[in-house]
């Protein structure tokens, strides 16, 4: 399996989403900034303390990656189908259900790590910046950080297992549009503010969504390679 991920990895040039991941978590370090500064702009004071500027940065990664995990399901998986390359694939002597499944877990780990890397990322950026402009007041205590650790690193697993979802909507037709508009639409659900919270934090929900996205993946990794693709 390891060697069936690895072989994916080199075929689609991982080294260019890696770049592009990278360049996602600076946009959104930058538009966290710019918020940062709206207290002086417009008297809106977004960021209050430590803990909001946490939770804006698992909404925001959460957000990001959950829709570039579609872009990664739509090459990796759908436009195989699409441009038939995968009979070549099928053709190996290998079962259907690894090459699918090594496909499979080789978006949820960069998705994982995506997301568990920029999230460290953005902290100790904000935390460096912070330091010398006092955008946010309070201290950065151990049992904070522990805290808030424990809450993103839940968040990143349930997200790696719910941008799963978008493929049982995107393999319907092997369509990549549908597949990325499905995400958009997860993330709007998930990742949006209804009068100070959003549906993540009802823990039920990621919870729920995670499984669901499991339950994608396995029928995905079970059937995808009995379809007949001719």
């Amino acid at each position: 399996m390891l060697n069936l991920m690895k072989l994916e990895l080199r075929k689609f040039k991982i080294m260019g989403y890696i770049r592009s991941a990278a360049i996602a978590t600076l946009i959104i370090f930058g538009f966290m900034i710019l918020i940062s500064y709206s207290p002086k702009l417009y008297s809106i004071n977004v960021l209050k303390n430590y803990s909001s500027v946490f939770s804006m940065i698992d909404v925001f990664v959460r957000g990001t990656f959950i829709i570039f995990a579609a872009v990664l399901l739509g090459r990796f998986v759908i436009d195989e189908f699409n441009q038939k390359t995968i009979t070549v694939l099928f053709m190996y002597p290998i079962k259907r259900h690894k090459i699918i499944a090594a496909k499979l877990m080789v978006v949820f780990a960069f998705t994982f790590l995506c997301i568990v890397a920029s999230m460290i990322i953005l902290s100790a950026l904000y935390f460096v910046i912070n330091s010398f402009t006092h955008f946010v007041s309070g201290e950065l205590t151990l049992n904070l950080v522990l805290q808030h650790a424990a809450k993103l690193g839940f968040h990143a697993l349930a997200a790696s297992f719910i941008a799963l979802i978008p493929l049982y909507f995107g393999m319907r037709k092997y369509s990549i549009p549908t597949t990325i508009v499905s995400s958009v639409i997860i993330v709007l659900l998930t990742c949006s503010d209804f009068g100070g919270f959003n549906l993540n934090d009802i823990i039920i929900v990621p919870i729920l969504l995670a499984a669901i996205g499991i339950a994608v993946g396995y029928m995905a990794i079970r059937k995808m390679g009995q379809i007949d693709i001719c």
